[in-house]
């Protein structure tokens, strides 16, 4: 059955709808709800796991008039489209937190799908505000993008409206409930650049948690705040925060313009640019995610409500994806040019220690290609992979399976997805999987090799004599004696 959706009612609702399908998938994700009195709930609802992003679009011109005070003109565009909806949002965390139902039309005909557990889930409110950008551009000839600033800090009414007051286009928001505030400008920025489930939702969570530590959070624009988050790295805790370390500092205020230098580094133009590659892995999800909602797939997963295989690659954060299609992309390259069945096998990390990927091309002869079953052979083979791996490396609890047609050579591919949950892994289990991969001796060859690899988030520049070894320089691979080529490198004669 395919996906029910309104699709959105304005251009700036379907220009929401549209990231959030991009950033979280079609099948997590949908445009205006309805509540069990049949009003609407919210513009965008995306549900992944326990965390559930309320998105709430208003658009509204703010004039910009030589003859009317632009304080109260200000004022009364943020009292329609930020007061009125932090009010509405907070309303929507009471709804969800009572366990009240969703619908999907007005009529309550389609229930919401996805399960929302009152207890567990995180709801993150997120209001999208258009219109005052050119207001905010021409209030300050510092002002770089138009951006709302924003204050988060412990707060009354008196308070705020004093604080306001002095400082127009500057949002004073509660800490203790906090919601989070877009704008035409960085929609398409945040959206973008944390455009996996959990890169957005680190995010959100690390702005949360900044908030509740600091007596105040000030930014000029939501984009400045995520290039400090950027910049910012933990190794020991392996995440990045926002602000300081110091637990002495209880203010933090991020200057202007901390977007616009982080984006002209050459470090992110080097990670944009070897990103390009992870962008396989999406549209492997993509398109899977796609033939569900067409209701093409095959087998008995449920994409969108339980486990699955695509479930557990949505999970990978874009630095992640980014190695996972190289490797694939690699095994693809080195398939060999055969007419007859040939198989190759590759073992790749998750972003998750205790989980691993199984990527499978297996080609079959002409005349087992059309055999009847020849699909269910095709799955049955892709198991004994996982379950070969799952004897080889104990260590795994989840093992998911990627199998396909060598691309190289195949006109028509189709992809096969498996998820093994092998947290419990009994003896004969074992004994099962070592049986059936006697003919194929998946991860048993002489010729499986094994590899380490470190990946970081962020590439580096290569330096402008990448590829040359010099006259005078010691080979890489620590020799006295330099080689012709080594790490990829040129020797320079």
């Amino acid at each position: 059955m395919g996906k029910v959706s309104s699709g959105g009612v304005t251009e700036s609702e379907r220009l929401l709808a549209q990231f959030c399908q991009q950033s979280f998938l079609k099948l997590w994700t949908y445009p205006n709800p309805y509540k069990d009195d049949g009003k609407e709930f919210c513009d965008s609802i995306a549900v992944f796991g326990n965390d559930v992003f309320v998105f709430f679009d208003r658009r509204s011109e703010l004039p910009i008039s030589k003859d009317k005070d632009p304080l109260v003109l200000w004022n009364r565009w943020k009292k329609n489209v930020i007061d009125k909806q932090i009010v509405t949002a907070h309303g929507a965390e009471r709804y969800l937190k009572a366990g009240r139902a969703l619908y999907l039309d007005g009529k309550k005909t389609e229930a919401f799908p996805l399960n929302i557990d009152p207890e567990k889930s995180v709801i993150h409110k997120i209001i999208v505000a258009h219109g005052a950008k050119e207001a905010c551009l021409h209030s300050s000839p510092d002002n770089i993008y138009g951006s709302l600033g924003i204050s988060y800090t412990e707060t009354d009414g008196n308070k705020i409206t004093a604080l306001e007051a002095d400082h127009p286009f500057t949002l004073i928001l509660d800490k203790k409930s906090p919601v989070h505030v877009l704008d035409s400008h960085n929609l398409s920025i945040i959206l973008g650049e944390l455009d996996t489930v959990t890169d957005f939702v680190n995010y959100l969570n690390e702005k949360t948690r900044a908030i509740a530590h600091l007596h105040i959070l000030t930014y000029c624009g939501e984009e400045d705040l995520l290039a400090n988050y950027y910049k910012n790295y933990d190794k020991k805790q392996n995440r990045h925060y926002i602000g300081t370390k110091d637990k002495k500092i209880n203010g933090i205020m991020i200057d202007q313009g901390e977007w616009r230098d982080f984006i002209g580094s050459e470090t992110y133009s080097a990670t944009k640019s070897a990103n390009e590659i992870s962008y396989m892995w999406d549209e492997l999800i993509q398109r899977t995610c796609q033939n569900s909602i067409d209701g093409t797939t095959r087998g008995n997963a449920d994409l969108s409500r339980g486990p699955s295989a695509i479930y557990e690659m949505v999970k990978e954060p874009r630095f992640m994806r980014r190695q996972l299609a190289d490797g694939m992309m690699e095994a693809i390259e080195n398939f060999p040019k055969t007419t007859v069945a040939a198989r190759q096998v590759r073992l790749m990390p998750s972003i998750d220690p205790k989980s691993a990927y199984v990527f499978l091309q297996l080609q079959l002869t002409r005349d087992m290609e059309n055999a009847p079953d020849v699909r269910e052979r095709r799955q049955a083979v892709l198991e004994i992979a996982c379950g070969a791996a799952k004897n080889k490396f104990p260590n795994f609890e989840k093992i998911v399976g990627i199998g396909m047609e060598p691309p190289k050579y195949s006109k028509n591919v189709a992809e096969d997805f498996i998820l093994m949950p092998c947290e419990n892994w009994p003896k004969q289990y074992q004994e099962h999987y070592t049986s059936l991969n006697a003919g194929w001796n998946f991860f048993e060859t002489k010729s499986l090799t094994k590899r380490e690899i470190t990946v970081n988030e962020f590439v580096q520049p290569k330096p402008k004599n990448h590829g040359k070894i010099g006259r005078n320089e010691k080979c890489p691979c620590g020799s006295e004696k330099k080689h012709k080529k080594c790490c990829g490198r040129q020797q320079v004669k």
